[in-house]
């Protein structure tokens, strides 16, 4: 802060000041959105489980079953949705996730469905195919939009025009941790026969298991989009609140040490006018 005056000094306080309240501001708003994503994971929950077990059911109980849906072609054309956020200022949150699904895409035939600003624009900086950019808006994404874009990659896998699908996205594990997650929603696991001893087993699907099971599907994958989307966005916030509140913090310390160079500045200021008064009064 060498050679450096006063008023520089004050100003540098002041911005800091400024900015102080600001990231203060940024972090209350992120706890605030945070609480609700988090109702919002623990509600979407038990719709997701319901759809799962019924398939589950539906898979294991059936004689001979057989499904599209569960047909592992492999080799292909592979599909990734990859959700990040609108927005900067959440620390690695975005970074992350995307390098995790960058890195999965390198060296295959793969195209990506993304949803949020920041993983159009990554993806399209990159040359990767891009399924559609009709999910740009993460923070306007609804239930209806999640089953849309179900309906549309169930199409292209009946259609053949992917041979696997998966979605990256952050698991909210606490404030302090999210973790990037790579999941496979199709082809959908197959899972060993139950005893037929079950009763469940003697279950009735009108008009049948097969068309039960086949219409569930797209159902099912948009709670798992859902469920992804809500879980990234609890991310999100809780990344964007840490990071918020290590910049507050960065900031009073920043105020802090500006302010003891201040107090020293005027300090040597005041000393030199006294020593200019004495000398002067002594000649």
């Amino acid at each position: 802060m060498a050679g450096v005056s006063m008023k520089d000094i004050k100003l540098r306080i002041r911005s800091m000041e400024s900015t102080k309240q600001i990231t203060k501001a940024m972090e209350m708003v992120a706890a605030s959105k945070l609480r609700r994503a988090q109702e919002r994971v623990t509600h979407s929950r038990p719709y997701f489980e319901t759809l799962y077990d019924t398939l589950r059911t539906i898979a294991e109980k059936t004689e001979d079953f057989d499904s599209p849906y569960l047909a592992e072609r492999g080799g292909g054309k592979v599909c990734y949705v990859v959700i990040a956020g609108d927005r900067g200022l959440a620390g690695g949150y975005n970074n992350n996730v995307l390098k995790m699904a960058y890195a999965e895409i390198a060296g295959k035939d793969a195209c990506v469905l993304p949803i949020g600003k920041r993983s159009v624009e990554f993806f399209r900086h990159r040359g990767v195919p891009i399924l559609t950019e009709a999910y740009a808006e993460a923070a306007d994404i609804s239930i209806s939009d999640c089953f849309s874009a179900s309906k549309l990659l169930c199409k292209a896998f009946l259609n053949e025009e992917f041979d696997d699908i998966f979605v990256v996205y952050t698991t909210f594990v606490s404030i302090l941790s999210q973790t990037p997650t790579l999941r496979k929603i199709l082809p959908l696991p197959r899972t060993g026969k139950e005893k037929t001893g079950d009763p469940t087993c003697l279950t009735l699907y009108e008009p049948s298991s097969f068309e039960v099971f086949d219409a569930i599907i797209p159902e099912y994958l948009g709670g798992v989009i859902y469920g992804a989307l809500c879980e990234s966005v609890a991310s999100e916030q809780g990344a964007r609140r840490t990071a918020m509140d290590a910049a507050t913090k960065n900031a009073e310390e920043m105020i802090g040490d500006l302010s003891l160079k201040y107090n020293r500045a005027r300090q040597g200021a005041i000393t030199q006018e006294i020593t200019e008064i004495v000398a002067g009064g002594e000649s």
